[in-house]
């Protein structure tokens, strides 16, 4: 593709060289320039790729984007830009041909239920017969292909590269979870989206790498409803107004208020044979009693953006009710089935703030026993560890203290800090190392009317120790447990 037309439409500088020449590849990785690349320099938090420019030209780069002076080379065509990151975003939909201009782009953005909203979407428009995509923290789905993900919101070029073999697979829809970073840092710019989704607020991501305090944090969410055509809001929300603000699209509410364009009324907790969840009746623009095969408030909260999401693509009410009745997702209060007398599930809840949500919210359920199983990560806050302990000792009837990734921390000094915290409740407690064993001592133990949580993992399916991954996945723990203890199953 010609240099002048990637950058068609852009606000740019050339500093030296000319446009008239062809680009092979567009890249931001100095490790990846070859003959015939553009390379745009990202200043990073450790590395400013500017640095790299002798390199990458040794490598055949013939194009460099730069946001500030550097030492000129010959032969060598330099573009000025203002912001690196937001000319990737650009250049790299230009590099693909632009292809969310040929998807309906769906993009969540909030502290707490992207996920699961993310897979609900998904859900319904697929049940409903739209071919949908999805990108988000667990991994981006395109057609029959599950790519793990590596960030909640990939760089922009990789975006728009997924949003490509999407296009090219036939695909009709693209669901994206949109993290605070991701519009911080221009990973979603250079397009605009169908629909823009806000779930909650709370204070989050906030630090020396990330954001300065919550004001930035509120005010790179509400960006994305500067980039949409429809904005979908929780309206609950007290947060609700500041994330209008500025806004240029088209707003439409969900919540429990009447005034919402699409409310929940008439909420019933469902418990029976092991599985938990809710239903309601949905009002406003839509007119029906649905069921949802996950527990919760919050599941309220997020099939109801789903279905205000879908109300969007015409889709049917009886799409939403089967998709949403059994909707499931990997690692967020993903109910395991073993046995008709208890409830077992795995959920990534891996702070104080997430833990207790998810047992807070499963009280309400009136469990025989709220069993908690956990471990918190090494090389991290010891103030998690002790957070985490007191919050389960606090909720949790019973609370199996256990390892996560101890990285390069012996797992007992993990433990013996979570026993602090733990100490500073009342509920009882045992501390098993191997998870595994920590797993079937819950499973072995369990009495009629349990709900055990199995908390921290979620979808990850390895142990980090000393540096190295080890493959665990939950799942399959569960399996050997119960082929090696076939009695647990009754």
């Amino acid at each position: 593709m010609r240099l002048a037309d990637l950058l068609d439409g852009m606000e740019y500088e050339v500093v030296a060289g000319n446009l008239e020449m062809e680009i092979e590849t567009l890249v931001y990785d100095s490790r990846k320039a070859q003959a015939g690349s553009l390379f745009v320099c990202i200043a990073g938090t450790v590395r400013d790729a500017h640095d790299f420019i002798p390199d990458v030209v040794r490598q055949g780069a013939r194009a460099i984007v730069i946001e500030h002076d550097v030492e000129m080379l010959p032969d060598v065509t330099y573009i000025k830009v203002i912001d690196a990151r937001l000319a990737l975003a650009e250049l790299s939909a230009a590099y693909f041909g632009h292809p969310a201009k040929k998807l309906k782009t769906i993009g969540i953005t909030g502290t707490k239920g992207k996920t699961t909203t993310a897979y609900m979407v998904r859900a319904i428009l697929e049940e409903a017969g739209i071919k949908t995509g999805l990108i988000g923290t667990i991994e981006s789905i395109v057609g029959d292909e599950h790519i793990p993900a590596e960030n909640t919101t990939p760089e922009s070029y990789h975006v728009q590269e997924l949003f490509g073999q999407m296009a090219d697979a036939g695909m009709e829809a693209v669901v994206m979870e949109v993290s605070s970073q991701a519009l911080m840092l221009h990973r979603v710019s250079g397009f605009v989206f169908d629909v823009g989704v806000f779930t909650n607020l709370e204070p989050d991501h906030i630090g020396k790498n990330e954001h300065k305090d919550f004001a930035d944090y509120l005010h790179c969410k509400s960006l994305l409803f500067r980039q949409c055509r429809t904005g979908i809001f929780n309206a609950d929300s007290e947060h609700f107004k500041e994330i209008l603000e500025g806004h240029t699209c088209d707003v439409q509410t969900f919540g429990y208020g009447e005034g919402c364009d699409f409310y929940a009324k008439d909420v019933t907790l469902l418990k029976e044979h092991g599985a938990l969840g809710v239903g309601y009746h949905v009002c406003g623009r839509e007119n029906f009693y649905v069921q949802v095969g996950v527990p919760g408030d919050f599941s309220v909260y997020n099939s109801l953006a789903a279905i205000s999401v879908c109300h969007q693509f015409g889709v049917s009410e009886e799409a939403m009710k089967t998709a949403l009745l059994s909707v499931r997702v990997k690692g967020r209060i993903e109910i395991v089935p073993i046995c008709n007398r208890y409830t077992l599930m795995i959920d990534y809840a891996h702070n104080a703030m997430s833990l207790e949500s998810i047992l807070a919210t499963l009280r309400v359920y009136e469990p025989g026993r709220l069993v908690c199983l956990f471990g918190c990560g090494g090389n991290r806050a010891k103030s998690r560890r002790y957070e985490m302990g007191e919050v389960s000792s606090r909720l949790a009837d019973l609370t199996v203290v256990t390892s996560d990734n101890p990285r390069d921390e012996e797992p007992m000094d993990i433990i013996n800090d979570i026993l602090i915290g733990v100490k500073k409740a009342d509920g009882e407690y045992v501390t098993i190392p191997d998870r595994k064993e920590a797993i079937r001592f819950c499973l072995k133990n369990a009495q009629d009317g349990d709900i055990i949580v199995l908390a921290g993992k979620g979808h990850e399916d390895y142990q980090e120790i000393k540096g190295v991954k080890h493959h665990m996945d939950e799942r399959e723990l569960i399996a050997d447990i119960l082929n090696e203890n076939p009695e647990l199953r009754k």
